[in-house]
Order: C-alpha cells, then sequence, then structure tokens
C-alpha cells in the first residue's frame, strides 16, 4: 500500500521518492528547500486558519427590520 500510482509514471515508492528528494537537494540546495517548505508550510496555515470559523467573534445576527 505504500505506492503512489501515477498513470504516466508507475509506482513510486520510498527508494525513489528518496532518490527524487537528494536530486533536488542537489539542484536547489538545502537553504532553498527549506525555505521553500517553510513558505509552503506558512501558506497552508494561514489557508487553514482563514477557512476555520472565527473564534474570538460572536456569530453575526440580521440587524432587526424596520416594518
Amino acid at each position: 500500500m505504500g505506492h503512489t500510482v501515477f498513470a504516466f509514471i508507475g509506482t513510486l515508492g520510498i527508494p525513489e521518492l528518496v532518490i527524487i528528494f537528494l536530486i533536488l537537494m542537489l539542484i536547489f540546495g538545502a537553504n532553498r528547500l527549506s525555505g521553500l517548505g517553510r513558505g509552503m508550510g506558512q501558506a497552508i496555515r494561514g489557508f487553514k486558519d482563514e477557512m476555520a470559523p472565527p473564534k474570538d467573534k460572536p456569530a453575526e445576527a440580521e440587524p432587526p427590520r424596520e416594518a
């Protein structure tokens, strides 16, 4: 069950993912990859924060209608 299947690539297991990660390390370097990972983590965290219901604001009630 530890394989990811892509129609155009085949199956990717742990050894293949490690090789891909090592190639990325050689191309971009450790500092750039850590910055990229940090930036993606902050973006995902920001997205989750925006999608979550606000905790400190009470639910907004509709203003009373004038008759």
